[in-house]
């Protein structure tokens, strides 16, 4: 995964911390047995993924790759284990 770049970019890290924040406030509100508290912080959950959804579709995500880049990928996959 580390050698794709999986998840970084402004999007995915808008999304995970709008998200994790969300997590924090409904386990405060769990914890604290309020019911409304604890699913606004799972709205909050869900506005993250919405928020990093749209700053996908708005360029902020990583961008697709060509069919040119895929082949070429693959082709120095194919070469590096020929060679080990």
């Amino acid at each position: 995964m580390a050698g794709s770049a999986h998840g970084h970019t402004p999007a995915a890290w808008t999304g995970v911390i709008i998200s994790f924040i969300g997590f924090c406030i409904a386990g405060v509100f769990m914890v604290a047995a309020n019911v409304p508290g604890f699913w606004a912080g799972i709205a909050v959950v869900l506005l993250g993924g919405v928020v990093g959804g749209a700053m996908k579709v708005a360029g902020l995500g990583m961008p697709k790759e060509s069919a040119d880049v895929a082949a070429a990928r693959e082709a120095a996959s194919t070469t590096a284990r020929a060679h080990s």
